[in-house]
């Protein structure tokens, strides 16, 4: 592990915590609209298919952003980037109380989505910069602040419904609070210096399509974001048909998966540390994939959320740690880079939030709701092969071009 960078404007104590801040208002940002449909579809007097069409607004919004979000990055910088993101989304919160219509509803998504999407980019990149200047393995620590971030916003948005008020005077709170803490801790967020000519030899000045070893890295995300997605939609349905619980109690399983997820990337940095990235990938790959086979098989409700809990636990890495040796493998000579390539993977696994629950809606039309996700469960195995493969590309990569790798991220015989 090499020694930590003497950051000059927070990389250490200051700006982890900012960059452990911006993930935190990207989940309250996501987490705050997404209970509050119900009432939005009320507002708009939608039916379910149009409903439907206007909510694909804000993936279609922040997979188009995210190709362009690590360009930006790269030529503005994280910091300047995140900051604009944070508070164009937190302002266009409020537009969505004032949508009428589903196709204003939409269009209106489609921009909160593109900034989301934008901030999430730049947020992973100033986080991978956080590592290599504190030389920790801080990424999954990071995603646990997104996870908390989206409880928090989740919660707040019971809260509100709970107490009647308006989906337009919620977002309004959440906008000021979120815009607000977005400025200030802007100053703090990390970012590498800025070339005035971007470098373009050895592997890492390749265009991010033309490298294997990032499609099998944003393969691992996008098998992890299908899951989360899946999960997320399909698990209530299948406490309550599949296993006779009420739609309250069907509810929790969902929120067990979260909260086992959230909690396991908290203690990321000592298994990183102890067992090393890929192991950390193959690991979680077949407990994730063996808890979700428990959840489907086990005809016991109490072996359901169990099997959902530890399938948190199994997927709780794979997102930041692809991400973070997506990172690594952008890295440049000048210790710089890597904002591309997590764009590249971030775009790959937004599509998988965007598959995966269609997918499992396909399937269980054709067979069964347990064996759609069965299906889901099987995709979680293939993180371990994608791993594997994306650690032998790059050790290629390395030996033909000799290029420096991040501490924390070579990728070691598992």
């Amino acid at each position: 592990m090499t020694a930590p960078h003497p950051d000059r404007v927070g990389g250490q104590g200051p700006g982890i915590i900012a960059v452990l801040g911006a993930f935190v208002l990207n989940g309250a940002l996501l987490g705050s609209w997404a209970p509050r449909v119900p009432a939005l579809a009320e507002q708009i007097g939608a039916e379910d298919g149009a409903l439907g069409l206007s909510l694909l607004g804000a993936s279609v919004g922040m997979i188009t952003a995210s190709l362009l979000a690590g360009r930006l990055c790269a030529v503005f910088g994280a910091r300047l980037v995140m900051t604009v993101a944070g508070v164009a989304g937190s302002a266009m919160l409020p537009a969505l109380g004032l949508a009428r219509s589903p196709t204003a509803l939409g269009l209106l998504l489609i921009v909160l989505g593109a900034m989301v999407g934008v901030m999430d980019v730049a947020m992973n990149v100033a986080g991978v910069t956080a590592t290599r200047r504190t030389g920790r393995a801080i990424m999954p620590l990071f995603h646990a602040a997104f996870s908390f971030g989206t409880l928090a916003g989740s919660v707040g948005a019971a809260v509100a419904a709970g107490q009647g008020l308006a989906p337009t005077g919620h977002f309004l709170i959440v906008a000021m609070v979120c815009g607000g803490v977005t400025v200030g801790v802007a100053r703090w967020i990390p970012v590498e210096e800025l070339l005035k000519v971007p470098a373009r030899s050895g592997r890492a000045g390749r265009a991010p399509f033309r490298r294997p070893v990032l499609w099998l890295l944003g393969g691992v995300a996008l098998c992890a974001s299908m899951a989360e997605g899946a999960t997320a939609d399909w698990s209530a349905l299948f406490g309550v048909r599949e296993r006779g619980l009420s739609e309250a109690t069907g509810a929790l399983i969902y929120a067990c998966f979260s909260i086992t997820m959230a909690c396991t990337r908290l203690c990321g940095e000592a298994i990183q540390r102890r067992w090393g990235a890929p192991r950390m990938l193959i690991g979680g790959a077949v407990i994730g994939g063996l808890g979700l086979a428990t959840a489907v098989i086990a005809p016991s409700p109490a072996l359901t959320f169990a099997g959902f809990a530890v399938a948190g636990v199994g997927l709780a890495y794979a997102s930041p740690v692809a991400m973070e040796l997506c990172g690594a493998a952008g890295r440049r000579a000048d210790g710089g880079g890597g904002e591309r390539e997590v764009a590249f993977a971030t775009t790959i696994a937004y599509s998988g939030f965007l598959l995966g629950p269609p997918m499992v809606g396909g399937i269980a039309e054709l067979t069964s709701l347990p064996v759609a996700l069965g299906a889901v469960a099987v995709l979680v195995l293939l993180i371990g092969p994608l791993t594997l493969a994306a650690g032998a590309f790059r050790r290629r990569e390395l030996s033909s071009a000799k290029e420096p790798t991040s501490s924390g991220t070579a990728y070691p015989s598992p």
